[in-house]
């Protein structure tokens, strides 16, 4: 969606200055001089001289490192704000430290109430590296969890809301995905309630370590 988003930034009125543009290298584009050649690409579609935000997709084993080499010195040369990777784990992000010399500013990763990623999370506060949650709302199944609709009943919110304030109060950052105008703004009314400690544990207790996302890293 490059060329959508790069036409939309033409035709509107906003100052490219005021957008946080962000993009990413897929898996078939990994590796060093893919890399650099893919974010050449990607500025075109994009109609722009520089993203704030640059993400390794998927960490594909063999080629990770080198990609993010290459993320580094698109830093290096100001086309990117910052650079980070998505879908990460612990052991993954540890190895790609190991041998970086930027920390990832943003590891993308699913995370929801069935999948809380408590290790994940505390290695990244750990480095500073900001979550950012992808499939919070485990594509609307949140509405069936009893206890979120419970404890939204208390709030006058919904399950949604509640499943995103959980997030939020973890400090991890929340990119549900709505194409309804109506849903896009009860997604931005997380921060006129707060969630009591007993109900965060009722949350953290709905953790059953159960993705819905395929891992993709072995795809190219």
């Amino acid at each position: 969606n490059e060329e959508g988003v790069g036409k939309a930034i033409q035709e509107s009125e906003v100052p490219r200055a005021d957008l946080f543009l962000g993009t990413k290298v897929w898996n078939s584009e990994q590796g060093y001089d893919n890399t650099l050649r893919a974010f050449d690409r990607s500025l075109e579609r994009l109609q722009t001289d520089y993203v704030d935000l640059y993400l390794i997709h998927w960490p594909v084993p063999t080629k990770y490192r080198d990609t993010y080499r290459a993320m580094e010195e698109i830093y290096a040369r100001g086309q990117a704000k910052a650079i980070g990777v998505c879908n990460f784990s612990v052991a993954q992000l540890a190895d790609l430290m190991e041998h970086a010399n930027i920390v990832p500013a943003v590891n993308q990763v699913e995370m929801h109430p069935h999948l809380s990623q408590n290790e994940l999370l505390q290695f990244a506060k750990t480095h500073q590296i900001q979550l950012e949650a992808w499939r919070p709302i485990m594509m609307g199944d949140v509405l069936q969890i009893p206890e979120l609709v419970a404890i939204g009943e208390a709030h006058q919110k919904s399950a949604v809301q509640v499943a995103l304030r959980w997030l939020v109060q973890r400090g991890v950052a929340v990119i549900p995905k709505s194409v309804t105008p109506q849903r896009i703004r009860q997604n931005f009314e997380l921060f006129d309630f707060q969630l009591t400690d007993a109900e965060m544990t009722i949350i953290e207790k709905l953790n059953l370590n159960r993705p819905l996302g395929e891992d993709l890293s072995h795809v190219e």
